[in-house]
C-alpha cells in the first residue's frame, strides 16, 4: 500500500494533530507500520495513536522480518503475538502507539465483535459488504473517513452499502480508492460508540492497593492522570495480594468458552505488562520453568489432549502431558497426566504491585492507613469519606478495587459478592524439595527454593476466621498429595501459614468496568426489562475492578487496561461479549430481565 493511498483519503496527519486520541481501523492488515512512522515524524502528532487491525489466524504465521531495514518492523517482530485467536494488544513508544490485533476465523466478523470509536477506516472490499458497513456505522466517530480498494461490481455494491449505513461517498465511481465520510442524515445506530468520560480534570481516586488497584493506578498514570490511591493498610498488597507467591496460567478446556477466552486474554496481556516492568529493571520474582496442571481424572487428561490438538494451540501456549512426561517436568512423581503451560508459572503479587506503583510514582499519591466508609457524587466529582465523615479525596473518576467492600460502597443490587477464606501452608523440607515447577490442579504447589514449598489453599465460603488452623494445613497437604503422591508419605514440617480472603461472585467471573446507575435503572425498570448492557444508565466516572477470586494475577492487568480504555474512550482490548460477561451491572441486568425489580 502506498503512503498516498493510506494518508491522503483521511487527510492525515492533519486530522490527528493536537488531538488526544486518534483511532485508525484497518481490515487489510497493512497500515500499522506506515502510520507509526508518520506519527513519529510529526511533531504535532496526537497524544495516543490506536491502530485496530483484523485478520485471520494464518496472518500470525508471517511476522515482520527482522531483516527488514526498518527499525519499526524489527520492533514489531519482537512483539509479535502468540498464534492464538482473540484480541492482542501491543504497545510501543511508552504506550503512546497501540496496535490492537483482532484475530479470528473471519476478519470482518471479528471486527463486529469489538467496541470502539474510529476516526478512519481502511478496508478490503468484500462480495457482500452490507454487514461490514453496518459495523462501520456502529463504530464511526463524527466525520470518520473510509478508504477502500474496490472496482467494478465491488465498487458499486460497496458504495450502496456505505450510503445505506450513513456514509457519503466523496470519490467518483471510477476513482481508486473509494473514499467516503460518515455523515448520516438519519439515525443509523442504537448506541453511540465509546467516548471519554466527562472529566474537567484528569484526576482519579482508586480505592484498594492490591493487585487490582495498583494495576489501575499505573495504567491511568501512564495516560497522564493524577491518581490518589487509598488503602486501609499501612502498605500496599497486604490482603490476598500479600501471599508469598501466586500462580498464573490460562484455562484450557474442551470448548473455547467465554471463561477460557477471557482468561487467555488476561494471561497474554499480563505477560506483556510484566515483561515491560522487568525491562525497566523491576524484579517480579517470576519463575521461568513453566507451570504444570494435573488433570482431575485420566479421562480429563485424554479429553484435553484432544482439545489442544483440535484447537491447534501452539506449543509455547500449552502442551498435553502424559503422566511420565509430567513427572519429568515436575521433578517429582505426579498422579496423572495433564497439560503444561511453558509461559505460566509463579510470581510475587507484592512485587508486581510495588513495580506498578514505582512505574507510575510521579503521578500516584498514596494514602495508606486510611479506611473509606462512604462515597458520594455531587454531579461533578466523587468524594471518599472516612468514618468520622471527613473528606479524604475528591476527583471526577473513582475506581473501586477493594474486593468485597466495593459492593458495599457502591450499594450494588443483590449482594453479588462473597468472601472466601483461603489458608496457605508453607512446608519446610519435604517430598516437594525436588519440585522444579509450580503444579496446579485440585490444589497448588509452588517451589520456594531455600524457603521450602508453598501449598494451598482452602476454600471456606463466608468464613471470617483469620486464625491459622491445623485442620487447614492437613486439608492442604491431602489435596496436594492427590496430585503429588510422595507428599502423603513425607509431608515434612509446616513452617508457616497464612490466611487471606478472596472475593468471588456466583458466576465466578470478575466485576470489571463502569458501574450502573441502579437508582435510574429502577425508575425505568419496565423499559429496561429487555435491556442489553449498553442500554443501562451508568454512574458517571465510577468504575469497579474486584471479585477476582483466585485469578487476580491473570485478571488485574486486563481489568486495569479495560477501565483505562473506558475512561479515555479508547478501543477496548477484548471483545464486547467478554466485556459483557464481566460487566459489574450484569446481575442487575438479569434481575431487570426476569422482572425481579419493579419501577419505583
Amino acid at each position: 500500500m502506498t503512503e498516498s493511498l493510506l494518508f491522503a483519503p483521511h487527510d492525515l496527519p492533519a486530522r490527528w494533530r493536537r488531538t488526544r486520541v486518534f483511532t485508525f481501523v484497518d481490515t487489510t492488515f497493512s497500515a500499522f507500520l506506515p502510520l507509526w512512522q508518520r506519527w513519529r515524524d510529526d511533531d504535532e502528532r496526537c497524544d495516543r495513536l490506536h491502530v485496530v487491525a483484523t485478520a485471520t489466524l494464518t496472518a500470525l504465521d508471517d511476522p515482520p522480518s527482522t531483516d527488514d531495514a526498518s527499525p519499526l518492523a524489527t520492533e514489531l517482530a519482537r512483539a509479535w503475538p502468540m498464534r492464538v485467536p482473540g484480541v492482542h494488544r501491543l504497545e510501543f513508544d511508552e504506550g503512546r502507539v497501540v496496535l490492537t490485533l483482532a484475530i479470528g476465523d473471519d476478519a470482518h466478523e471479528m471486527l463486529s465483535k469489538l467496541w470502539l470509536r474510529a476516526d478512519a477506516f481502511h478496508l478490503e472490499a468484500t462480495d457482500d459488504p452490507r454487514k461490514l458497513c453496518k459495523t462501520l456505522a456502529r463504530f464511526a466517530g463524527d466525520g470518520a473517513t473510509v478508504s477502500a480498494n474496490a472496482s467494478g461490481p465491488l465498487d458499486v455494491s460497496l458504495r450502496r452499502a456505505l450510503e445505506s449505513s450513513g456514509f457519503e461517498c466523496l470519490s467518483a465511481a471510477t476513482d481508486t480508492p473509494l473514499i467516503a465520510r460518515f455523515a448520516p442524515r438519519w439515525r443509523v445506530r442504537r448506541h453511540e460508540p465509546p467516548l471519554p468520560c466527562d472529566a474537567k480534570t484528569r484526576e482519579a481516586i482508586v480505592i484498594g492497593a492490591g493487585l487490582a488497584g495498583c494495576a489501575v493506578s499505573a495504567r491511568l498514570a501512564g495516560r497522564g492522570w493524577q491518581v490518589t490511591l487509598i488503602d486501609r493498610h499501612a502498605l500496599p498488597a497486604r490482603d490476598a495480594s500479600g501471599n508469598p507467591a501466586g500462580v498464573f496460567h490460562p484455562i484450557v478446556w474442551r470448548d473455547d468458552s467465554v471463561a477460557a477466552r477471557l482468561t487467555r486474554a488476561g494471561f497474554l496481556y499480563a505477560l506483556r505488562r510484566w515483561h515491560a516492568l522487568e525491562d525497566a529493571s523491576h524484579d517480579l520474582m517470576r519463575s521461568d520453568a513453566g507451570l504444570l496442571q494435573i488433570a482431575d481424572t485420566p479421562e480429563d487428561a485424554d479429553a484435553l489432549a484432544g482439545a489442544i490438538a483440535r484447537f491447534a494451540y501452539p506449543t509455547d501456549y500449552v502442551q498435553p502431558m502424559t503422566r511420565d512426561e509430567a513427572s519429568r517436568i515436575a521433578g517429582v512423581d505426579v498422579a496423572r497426566g495433564g497439560w503444561f503451560f511453558p509461559r505460566g508459572g509463579a510470581i510475587s503479587p507484592a512485587a508486581v504491585c510495588a513495580a506498578q506503583l514505582a512505574d507510575g510514582a510521579a503521578r500516584i499519591t498514596s494514602r495508606m492507613k486510611t479506611e473509606v466508609t462512604r462515597i458520594a457524587h455531587d454531579g461533578d466529582v466523587w468524594t471518599a469519606f472516612d468514618s468520622s465523615g471527613g473528606k479524604i479525596a475528591s476527583a471526577p473518576v473513582m475506581v473501586l478495587a477493594n474486593a468485597h467492600d466495593a459492593a458495599r460502597l457502591a450499594g450494588l443490587y443483590g449482594a453479588p459478592t462473597r468472601n472466601v477464606r483461603g489458608q496457605l501452608t508453607v512446608l519446610d523440607s519435604s517430598a516437594l524439595d525436588a519440585l522444579r515447577a509450580p503444579v496446579v490442579g485440585e490444589g497448588y504447589a509452588v517451589p520456594l527454593g531455600a524457603d521450602g514449598a508453598l501449598i494451598g489453599a482452602t476454600y471456606d465460603i463466608d468464613d471470617p476466621d483469620r486464625d491459622i488452623r491445623d485442620a487447614g494445613h492437613r486439608e492442604n497437604i491431602e489435596r496436594v498429595a492427590g496430585m503429588l503422591p510422595d507428599l502423603a508419605r513425607a509431608p515434612g514440617e509446616i513452617r508457616a501459614g497464612r490466611v487471606a480472603f478472596r472475593c468471588v461472585t456466583s458466576d465466578r467471573m470478575p466485576m470489571i468496568g463502569q458501574l450502573a446507575d441502579e437508582s435510574a435503572a429502577r425508575r425505568d425498570a419496565h423499559r429496561l426489562s429487555g435491556a442489553w448492557p449498553l442500554d443501562l444508565p451508568r454512574m458517571p466516572g465510577l468504575y469497579g475492578a474486584f471479585a477476582f477470586g483466585s485469578r487476580g494475577l491473570v485478571w488485574a492487568t486486563l481489568a486495569a487496561e479495560l477501565i483505562a480504555s473506558q475512561v479515555e474512550g479508547e478501543p477496548w482490548l477484548i471483545e464486547r461479549e467478554l466485556a459483557d460477561a464481566i460487566d459489574p451491572a450484569r446481575f442487575l441486568l438479569r434481575a431487570l430481565r426476569h422482572g425481579e425489580i419493579g419501577s419505583t
